[in-house]
């Protein structure tokens, strides 16, 4: 894929963050404080290579992020990143899955959550409402609500607990894991029961 930062009005999505803050009272502070920032990505090449740079894009924006959750007003910064394209016969909905099921499982201990919204869709928030449909598809990479986020990983429970129990002591996820994705993807699968569904859209 090919990068490029772009600030949020280039990419058309002012009037949904408006929206998105009725759901979300984190977002409006984050917004109006510069806080929340995002980067375009277009899609080239073909599904493995969009899923390893899409994947190595949320994992350059969560170490940004743990070190600048210790600055001030940490819990409120969240880096989105965004997927313009297509790649043929595949959904941003399926590109997404693998990198953001093995982002949640190599961060949730040290306090990173991640999103997925793909354009068009609507989604449900904890109390079962509707959220307005983004208008690109985008992972939000942000600090951990403790209290609540783990709500959101009630499907596995594992996950769920490490969340609840976050601690970022600096350690390096990938200690004992290689980055390339191909091998990361592999160690993704085997977390996976063979007879489960692949992690649905929405968030996280």
């Amino acid at each position: 894929m090919e990068a490029s930062t772009a600030d949020p009005r280039t990419i058309d999505v002012a009037r949904y963050l408006e929206q998105m803050s009725a759901h979300c009272p984190y977002l409006s502070p984050s917004v109006e404080g510069g806080l929340t920032t995002w980067t375009v990505y277009q899609a080239a090449g073909d599904r493995d290579a969009v899923e390893a740079e899409l994947f190595h894009a949320c994992v350059s924006a969560a170490e940004r992020l743990r070190l600048l959750m210790r600055g001030p007003y940490g819990l409120l910064r969240c880096e989105n990143v965004v997927l313009l394209g297509e790649t043929p016969g595949v959904s941003h909905r399926e590109l997404f899955a693998w990198p953001h099921w093995a982002l949640k499982n190599l961060y949730s201990t040290v306090g990173i959550m991640f999103g997925k919204f793909c354009a068009g869709v609507e989604e449900r928030t904890r109390s079962g409402s509707r959220t307005p449909a983004a208008p690109v598809s985008f992972v939000p990479v942000r600090a951990a609500i403790r209290r609540l986020d783990p709500f959101f990983l009630r499907a596995d429970p594992d996950l769920a607990a490490a969340l609840a129990m976050a601690d970022d002591d600096g350690r390096d996820v990938f200690a004992s894991l290689s980055r390339d994705w191909t091998e990361i993807r592999t160690w993704a699968r085997h977390l996976l029961p063979p007879t489960r569904p692949l992690p649905p859209s929405g968030t996280p």
